[in-house]
């Protein structure tokens, strides 16, 4: 799903951590940290970094979707100190007993998340009990302004017959229920049957047009010129905008999925001391900076937004947008297992037809 980009330079990144670790040297080993994030969502370099420093060997483990995620932590077969799921995934771990409390004293580097972010999670995390935001975005449209000639404003165009074969949608269950919901006026989070069963017929429509549904392949193919249309997470378009200049980012009219992916701390976690060390270190102004620099996805660390110098990024619409000049903005919430069944079983249909 993430994408990186390298944009300070290694003479940089070392003063900037030197002022915060003084460049600390290998540590004996204190044990270790097992990590499920987010393909190519953090810069490699800061895992080093944490382990030079504290000594903790980090064991690290990648998942595409919250979907391909859950059942696995779920099931326990392989136990996690620490994980960045979504919202709404994370609201459905608090509701079925998977994860534990946060205490936040023993994360004092967590105060560097703005406090909107803490508030805009209490939807999901009430009390802000279990969660540190990690990152948080939009998403959108990304076009490219050579092979598209009409406006692009609303998610009509993904039913345009002209790009027919050069449309790219999320393979995931939600983020394409979130697309044809909110063309049709309706809210994301609905469970009305009439509601959804419409989405599900104008996916069912679009579906001839639909070139592939994929995650991070999106960036590539619409990098590479193989695709014209993309629904994509703001941070990717960032990335693919720096890559093919021809590229441009949308958030439609009709509203979009503002998310929140935060750490947390599995309830059967082995490591929780070390788990709180990691989140720690993430929360840090330098570290969550490189972090930025590298996956550009938002941040909602305050003072890694101090640190930044690049001029265009932190004036960036995508990066930080107003979200004040959109309507129609929510946050995915967690439907309930009889929700989820509904959901997934239209996305079958429409998957297997």
């Amino acid at each position: 799903m993430k994408k990186r980009i390298c944009a300070i330079t290694a003479a940089a990144s070392c003063m900037l951590l030197a002022l915060f670790s003084g460049c600390a040297g290998k540590k004996e080993a204190a044990g270790e940290v097992v990590v499920y994030n987010w393909g190519e969502y953090i810069d490699p370099d800061t895992i080093d970094l944490f382990e030079k420093e504290t000594g903790i060997k980090v064991v690290y483990d990648e998942f595409e979707t919250n979907e391909t995620m859950y059942p696995k932590v779920e099931a326990g077969a392989t136990v996690y100190d620490v994980i960045c799921p979504s919202d709404y995934m994370i609201n459905k771990m608090i509701k079925n007993g998977l994860l534990q409390e946060i205490d936040r004293e023993k994360i004092p580097n967590s105060k560097n998340i703005g406090q909107q972010y803490y508030d805009n999670a209490t939807e999901f995390d009430p009390g802000n009990r279990y969660a540190i935001p990690y990152c948080w975005g939009t998403v959108g449209i990304l076009y490219n302004k050579t092979m598209v000639d009409d406006p692009v404003d609303s998610w009509d165009i993904l039913w345009n017959e002209k790009y027919a074969d050069s449309i790219l949608m999320q393979d995931s269950v939600r983020d394409a229920f979130m697309v044809a919901l909110k063309r049709n006026g309706h809210s994301m989070n609905t469970l009305d049957l009439d509601e959804l069963t419409e989405a599900k017929n104008d996916l069912l429509a679009q579906k001839p047009l639909v070139q592939a549904y994929v995650v991070d392949q999106v960036r590539d193919k619409m990098i590479g010129n193989e695709a014209s249309i993309g629904v994509i997470y703001s941070g990717e378009a960032i990335y693919t905008q720096r890559e093919n200049p021809d590229l441009e980012y949308v958030i439609p009219k009709e509203g979009t999925n503002v998310w929140i992916d935060c750490w947390v701390i599995p309830k059967n976690a082995k490591n929780v001391e070390n788990a709180e060390k990691f989140i720690d270190f993430m929360c840090r102004g330098d570290i969550a900076l490189k972090n930025f620099e590298y996956i550009t996805y938002s941040t909602p660390n305050e003072a890694a937004r101090e640190l930044l110098d690049d001029e265009e990024i932190k004036n960036s619409e995508i990066a930080f947008p107003d979200l004040s000049k959109y309507q129609d903005l929510e946050t995915y919430v967690y439907l309930g297992d009889d929700g989820d069944e509904l959901y997934n079983e239209l996305w079958k249909e429409i998957k297997s037809r």
